[in-house]
């Protein structure tokens, strides 16, 4: 850079920084986006918002029916004004019910749906995020966020902004009142403000900071809960309850003490507002008091004003606490927009989708490691052609990085260098949701949902009939077992598939290949977790899968390995060997020695 260049650097203006919105000066950067949550529903709010004034306004009326009364009917001792004074009042107090139920209704109904679309909308984007964003995060966070989270948004942007614009308009209202009635006892009255309003600024931050730490303890909590209850089976083999109820007391303990620090905060603050709204009656009450001896205001007129000082300041002492409400909200909010705007490094619907493939799959120069452990290379540089309908067995010790390729070559990650190609074009070109659409994987643990039979075969294609669901059953060995079931294809699997045995789960599984027809196959483990007479199901329903596709097999078991077309074997993210399983018995090096082991560990 030159001389020149830094001068004008220097001395050009710097872009000013966006204007913050009122509710962004209130409360935080977050302030408008939170609020924004309820441009969607601005008739509902418009009219719930009308019915408010009305409610707001009949509120403010009653004090003068009240003054009237002292002033008038008993000077006068008519029983004719007491009566229409009463029935006024009467017919004040019914509108006013009115307007509070219909303002209720609509607030409630408009917060309601718009929890609703901000849940759709933020679950929509944290399944669009790439694999690597759920390394990172744990699942009882997210759910957290999906659940506790977005309810106290939904109560700050419908039902907190009632009650915030009504005792809004009741304070504001009130003060016009009490102006109007004495405007020397108003302003007496109203030197107590100023200090209480510098309080809630001091108070609402901090309120704000415990609110997000408190947030973030309890997510910490749902995380443990999470995890033991999705790990149970494994928490009762060993026995470790009594751990897991620490652990999880622990982390309450920490949510509790955050939420306690923030329930001192809010009360010390809410006792103060509530002293100096009180304290201003007690003011008024004696300063008013002088002045009705004085003859300087009347009886009715005090009453009059004390009922709308006492107005005022129930209001100011609700908006306080709804302050301190919309502060922890903040909180919330911000994790919401961070995870609501997040926006995934795998981006589905962006990219080429050809009508068809051939399923030529190469790996060129590939390095890759997890974004979970960024110092550990999983793969060094590493080249393998498949071509279209051979069939591939990778092979090699733990680690090597078997399933990191089936990771990659459907996009779940990226390559940190070289190309993963399909047909001689990088995958980065097509759309990764089309990609996913032609490769079909069976793992070693195949996730079944909580459902039937029929739909988690169906998740293949949505589309298919009856007669294709059990013409994929057939093919993948699995219709006979499912016949036997008194429900058939209607049989819940439960969670996770966890009604049904090993062998069962993944010959449905490969049922949902088979109906998905995929181009690309990928086979994890799908055998190593089966006996030998579910692993020749198993077996034989993937050979009739594997037919005329590129088809890449991970696997330990000789039986899975020995009919591929090539063999390749990794050892510390590179290839060591490739060749027929024939041609590298007969070669001193891992694969002999793997395939020695098998034999020894059989015996």
């Amino acid at each position: 850079m030159t001389a020149e260049t830094e001068v004008a650097s220097s001395t050009s203006p710097k872009p000013k920084p966006k204007r913050q919105g009122l509710s962004g000066r209130f409360f935080g950067r977050y302030g408008n986006k939170m609020f924004g949550l309820a441009r969607p529903e601005t008739r509902t709010l418009a009219w719930g918002t009308l019915f408010l004034l009305v409610g707001s306004g009949m509120g403010l009326l009653y004090p003068q029916g009240i003054r009237i009364v002292m002033d008038s009917a008993l000077k006068q001792g008519s029983t004719k004004i007491i009566d229409y004074a009463s029935i006024a009042m009467a017919v004040v107090f019914l509108i006013q019910g009115v307007a509070i139920a219909a303002r209720s209704y609509l607030f409630t109904v408009a917060g309601e749906r718009i929890v609703a679309k901000l849940r759709q909308q933020l679950y929509g984007n944290v399944i669009s995020q790439e694999i690597g964003f759920f390394d990172q995060t744990r699942t009882g966070e997210l759910l957290n966020r999906l659940s506790s989270d977005t309810t106290v948004l939904q109560n700050t942007v419908s039902v907190n902004i009632s009650m915030g614009l009504r005792n809004l308009a009741s304070a504001v209202g009130g003060i016009g009142l009490l102006l109007y009635t004495s405007p020397k006892l108003t302003l007496l009255m109203l030197s107590i403000v100023p200090p209480v309003a510098l309080g809630a600024v001091f108070f609402g931050r901090k309120i704000r900071t415990l609110s997000r730490q408190a947030q973030d303890a309890l997510a910490n909590a749902s995380e443990v809960a999470e995890e033991t209850i999705s790990g149970i089976r494994t928490v009762r083999a060993f026995n470790r309850e009594d751990r897991e109820q620490d652990r999880y007391n622990e982390a309450v303990d920490r949510s509790f003490d955050v939420a306690r620090q923030r329930a001192l905060a809010g009360g010390l603050f809410g006792g103060v507002v509530s002293f100096a709204a009180y304290f201003a009656i007690a003011v008024v009450l004696w300063y008013g008091g002088h002045l009705v001896i004085a003859k300087k205001m009347s009886t009715g007129e005090l009453t009059s004003f004390l009922l709308y000082t006492l107005i005022v300041a129930v209001s100011l002492a609700a908006l306080s606490s709804l302050y301190a409400d919309f502060m922890r909200a903040t909180g919330a909010a911000e994790r919401v927009f961070d995870l609501l705007e997040r926006t995934s490094e795998i981006p589905t619907g962006e990219g080429e989708t050809p009508k068809s493939i051939e399923g030529k799959i190469e790996l060129r120069q590939v390095g890759f490691h997890y974004p979970t452990r960024p110092d550990v290379t999983v793969l060094d540089e590493l080249d393998l052609l498949m071509h279209p309908g051979e069939i591939v067995a990778i092979v090699g010790p733990s680690g090597s990085g078997k399933s990191t390729i089936a990771s990659l070559v459907p996009r779940f990650y990226d390559a940190n260098q070289g190309q993963v190609l399909l047909d001689g074009e990088p995958i980065e070109s097509y759309d990764p949701g089309w990609l996913r659409q032609q490769i079909g994987i069976v793992a070693q643990e195949p996730i079944l949902f909580s459902t039937t039979i029929a739909d988690n075969i169906r998740y293949g294609r949505l589309t298919a009939t009856q007669e294709e669901l059990e013409a994929a059953a057939k093919a993948a060995n699995a219709h006979d077992f499912i016949s036997s079931f008194p429900e058939g294809y209607e049989t819940t699997v439960g969670e996770r598939g966890v009604q049904l045995s090993g062998g069962q789960k993944q010959r449905i599984a490969i049922a949902r290949a088979v109906l998905k027809d995929p181009r690309i196959l990928i086979l994890d483990e799908a055998t190593s977790a089966l006996d030998a007479e579910s692993e020749s199901l198993v077996k034989d329903a993937l050979d009739r899968l594997m037919e005329g596709r590129t088809t890449l097999v991970i696997a330990h078991r000789l039986s899975t390995v020995k009919d591929a077309d090539r063999v390749v074997v990794l050892d510390q993210g590179r290839i060591a060997q490739s060749g027929t399983h024939d041609e590298l018995l007969h070669v001193d090096g891992i694969y002999r020695r793997l395939v020695e082991k098998q034999f020894v560990a059989a015996s």
